[in-house]
């Protein structure tokens, strides 16, 4: 195979995923004004559904936009020799293979995010505040931007470092020393997520004492379940939907409930959520999410190791002088389908976890204020209740609405 071949192999993976991605959207978009089946009609009356298929509407058009423009930027990026010309920029300032990576690498994700924040800017404060969701102000946006970088930085730099000194240091077995790597912060996330990097965007704070905790604290009790850090966070912050979920294990496990969700539900609803929650917790859904995730890890690294060192992968991407960093980038793109294929398995499991989940709050509280509730989230973040099943199959982690509520009344 010839690097020619292989950049236009990769050439076709993009504009197939595009294709495909643009062929589901629209098939989704023709259901947009479907009638409510009748298990969920109360969700939106006549002025209220109108509105949520506007929602969206818009959505959808500007999704059109933004992804069109976005291939429109990689192809002239791939057709113009960019990668060659980023670097040689790199290369400009130093020689060594770490130094370099981490000046291509920052240079292409910063680029690439600038270029993307007036869309992001536009959906924050055109399309969700036309819709009444936005709360975010502009400082809180730049903020978040800027932290963003910062943490990207020194995360990504990090852990891309310690990855390329592994293969300098041991050739093709790097794969084993970046996977123990990349499984220890994986680790330390789910571990201390909540206490490491959502305080960086967030106040939390402990549920106050009160009738709402009492009956979290009887429900825990009732099922063995011992819960002592309950949260609240300020997701009012930045939007009007609400959402509320578990993390971490053992002494680390909290739950943690958006304030928005604290105003939008009645307490028994609240409970049914954290009853879901917990039903996660309870059928070993968290540690499966990550000895999964770590599995996958661990195959990838070691495909990267068999390939990596191919100078083939960067002289398709038009860079003569082969480098860890190009041979990464190339590989991520030949890999995009098998992990399109995995992604679809892993929304599988998700789907099924749900209703496992589901099927726990039901048996363990009841089924009703757990059905009223994910009515009233759905309405107040003007879901789509009438997806396409193909665009259910490959996009949603979620079983959709109306599949929950028929499972919760069966």
């Amino acid at each position: 195979m010839t690097a020619t071949t292989l950049f236009y192999i990769i050439i076709g993976i993009i504009i197939i995923n595009f294709i495909v991605d643009k062929i589901l959207g629209a098939l989704n978009a023709r259901h947009y004004r479907d009638a409510i089946p009748k298990e969920i009609e109360d969700v939106y009356d006549a002025a209220e559904y109108h509105n949520s298929q506007e929602y969206k509407l818009t959505n959808y058009r500007f999704g059109l936009t933004t992804s069109t423009f976005s291939l429109i930027i990689t192809l002239a990026f791939f057709f113009l020799d960019g990668f060659e010309f980023v670097d040689n920029i790199a290369r400009s300032y130093s020689t060594h293979p770490i130094i370099v990576a981490l000046i291509f690498f920052g240079i292409i994700m910063f680029a690439s995010d600038i270029l993307s924040t007036p869309f992001a800017y536009y959906r924050t404060f055109e399309i969700e505040e036309k819709f009444g969701f936005n709360k975010t102000t502009k400082k809180t946006f730049i903020l978040d931007k800027i932290k963003g970088w910062i943490i990207s930085a020194l995360i990504g730099g990090s852990i891309l470092s310690a990855i390329i000194w592994f293969f300098q240091e041991t050739g093709t077995n790097f794969w084993l020393y970046a996977w123990g790597l990349v499984t220890l912060f994986t680790l330390i996330m789910n571990l201390f997520y909540s206490r490491l990097i959502v305080p960086l965007f967030n106040k939390q704070s402990p549920l106050e004492p009160g009738d709402l905790r009492e009956k979290i604290a009887d429900y825990a009790k009732s099922v063995g379940f011992k819960l002592n850090k309950i949260f609240v966070i300020d997701g009012s912050k930045r939007s009007t939907k609400a959402n509320a979920y578990f993390s971490g294990f053992g002494r680390e496990k909290r739950v943690t409930l958006y304030d928005t969700l604290i105003n939008d539900l009645e307490h028994e609803e609240i409970v049914a959520v954290l009853a879901h929650e917990v039903g996660h917790y309870k059928r070993k859904h968290i540690i499966f999410n990550v000895l999964i995730s770590i599995l996958m890890t661990g195959l990838t690294l070691f495909i990267l190791s068999l390939f990596i060192s191919n100078p083939l992968l960067s002289q398709a991407l038009g860079v003569e002088q082969p480098s860890f960093h190009i041979g990464l980038i190339g590989f991520s793109l030949l890999y995009s389908p098998i992990s399109s294929i995995t992604g679809l398995i892993m929304n599988q499991l998700s789907r099924r976890f749900e209703y496992q989940a589901d099927n726990y709050a039901k048996t363990t509280y009841k089924p009703e204020p757990l059905v009223s509730s994910l009515k009233k989230l759905s309405k107040n973040s003007l879901s789509n209740l009438t997806p396409h099943p193909a665009y259910v199959f490959v996009h949603y982690s979620h079983p959709t609405l109306l599949d929950r509520v028929r499972n919760l009344r069966g």
